[in-house]
């Protein structure tokens, strides 16, 4: 029989050990509550990898998409900060409901400005298999160099394939399966509209019965979704006002983009800084963000040439050649899937140079041989006198790769100053202007009378002839006063005092005649 103390120290152990499994079944159950409230409350986090346009307008870009209330909420000193001046700038903005008490998601936006192929090792680690299906590729045009668009595009997806090298087996499933998740949504007849909810056919319990894919599209997927931004569709006015651009030249741009960007499913917008666009309900389509209180609808438009909105797997061939023109939209898609076959992922050659191809393939005569599409854009940019194209800069004189600044001698640099500022000195140098001399028996009143003819007034009812006036105040004079000696004609103040004479007589008589009776004689 156990004693007493023997008896306590059982109790004592069996409830401390019934309390340890107490205590450790309420640990989990804290720890698992407290994880779900931290996932209720975290935001969804969506990446954009935003390429190409200089950092002014990279910022231009991000203020047009999120200019709304989503950017204003913040405090004045706790606006995010946008660095995107080195290498690869970094920024974000949350995107709130439309009661503006529910944040949906925050977008983290990755800049990258130069095409370089060092840069591909900062985009790789963002591109992780949970990050790959919410994220985005962007790619920033400009209207001020619209000849060059087709090669910056390039350029671009020349960098990202090399961006996709560097990615696991892991990745490129995950991409894979994006990919193959895209090429049906949005699509007429799908069950999944363009921001990834289900589509009314699908809420209706419809099968799925989307268009099928037509020729050259989606036959270079990305591996991400991509939209293209034209920025400052404004300037397409100067373009037309003082650089020849007509209506079929816009049209023919537009057909160049809409046939490149059909092999990678990509989207194309315009956008201005004069008119409001659907730029954020675009690209937040593409990221997945939707609203459950106000959906905004996004419709397509190639009608309104500032306006352009061309939606991921709703274009065609056909569709592009309705705007006419003898545009031929598989050339230019073969040829396209020429320039970015990487094969040829170096450096793009000069104007001069595929000139030079072209005709040597003229020469040769290969039907097999597919022209490069860039080249038939460029080319056909340069050719003003046929369509009334005038392009400023030429595109030979452009050099996208360099961005070294050499800098001038000192000494020679003091020299040209030197020369310019006695070139100012002697522009500026006050010259001595003299009146030219009047000729001989010039006459200041037989000049003025031969202008205007002779002068008469009327002075209380009498008609008085200006010409006999003053000569008779002249004889009166002569008459009256004796000549002066030669000597003291001859001195400045003698004539003076006659001048002044002469004028006090001429006063005199005409007040006379103003104090003269109507009816008296002269």
């Amino acid at each position: 029989m156990n004693s007493p103390a023997n008896r306590h120290s059982t109790q004592t152990a069996g409830s401390g050990e019934a309390d340890g499994q107490n205590g450790e079944q309420k640990k989990n159950l804290w720890i698992s509550m407290l994880e779900s409230v931290a996932s209720g409350k975290r935001l969804p986090e969506k990446n954009l990898v935003v390429l190409g346009g200089t950092p002014d307008s990279q910022r231009d870009f991000l203020d047009s998409l999120s200019s709304s209330e989503s950017r204003r909420n913040f405090d004045r000193h706790k606006i995010p900060p946008v660095a995107n001046n080195f290498a690869l700038g970094y920024t974000y903005y949350d995107v709130l409901d439309a009661d503006q008490d529910d944040t949906l998601a925050r977008v983290s936006l990755y800049l990258l400005s130069q095409p370089s192929a060092e840069f591909a090792s900062l985009i790789a680690p963002l591109l992780t298999p949970r990050a790959i299906p919410n994220t985005a590729l962007v790619i920033l045009l400009d209207w001020s160099q619209p000849h060059l668009w087709l090669r910056q595009i390039r350029q671009w997806i020349i960098l990202f394939l090399s961006v996709t090298k560097q990615l696991g087996d892991d990745e490129r499933y995950e991409m894979n399966d994006v990919m193959e998740a895209w090429k049906t949504r949005g699509r007429g007849g799908a069950s999944v509209n363009l921001d990834g909810t289900p589509s009314a056919q699908a809420v209706s319990g419809e099968d799925d019965s989307s268009l099928p894919q037509g020729p050259g599209e989606w036959t270079e997927p990305l591996g991400l979704p991509l939209c293209v931004v034209c920025q400052n569709a404004q300037r397409m006015e100067v373009l037309e006002k003082h650089n020849g651009w007509k209506e079929q030249a816009f049209d023919h741009v537009l057909q160049y983009l809409r046939t490149v960007l059909l092999r990678h499913g990509a989207s194309l917008i315009y956008t201005s800084q004069n008119a409001p666009s659907q730029l954020t309900p675009l690209i937040h389509s593409t990221l997945g963000i939707t609203s459950l209180l106000k959906k905004q609808p996004l419709k397509q438009n190639v009608i309104d040439r500032d306006k352009i909105v061309v939606l991921p797997n709703w274009d065609s061939w056909g569709k592009i050649r309705v705007l006419g023109g003898q545009f031929e939209a598989e050339t230019i898609s073969q040829g396209w899937a020429e320039d970015i076959d990487e094969r040829f992922s170096g450096e793009f050659p000069s104007l001069e140079v595929l000139a030079q191809n072209r005709t040597a393939q003229k020469e040769t005569a290969d039907p097999l041989q597919t022209e490069s599409a860039i080249a038939q854009y460029e080319e056909w940019c340069q050719e003003s006198a046929s369509d009334g194209l005038a392009i400023v800069e030429s595109i030979l004189q452009k050099k996208q790769a360099g961005v070294t600044v050499y800098s001038e001698d000192a000494q020679e640099f003091l020299e040209k100053q030197v020369k310019r500022l006695e070139m100012a000195r002697n522009k500026a140098a006050p010259t001595e202007k003299t009146m030219p001399e009047p000729p001989p028996g010039w006459s200041e009143r037989e000049h003025v009378s031969e202008h205007i003819g002779p002068v008469q007034f009327n002075v209380g009812g009498i008609q008085v002839d200006a010409d006999d006036m003053l000569q008779r105040i002249k004889d009166r004079n002569t008459f009256s006063s004796p000549e002066p000696a030669p000597e003291e004609a001859e001195q400045p103040e003698a004539s003076n005092v006659t001048k002044q004479y002469d004028n006090e007589q001429l006063h005199n008589f005409f007040q006379n005649l103003i104090n003269k009776p109507a009816g008296g004689g002269s």
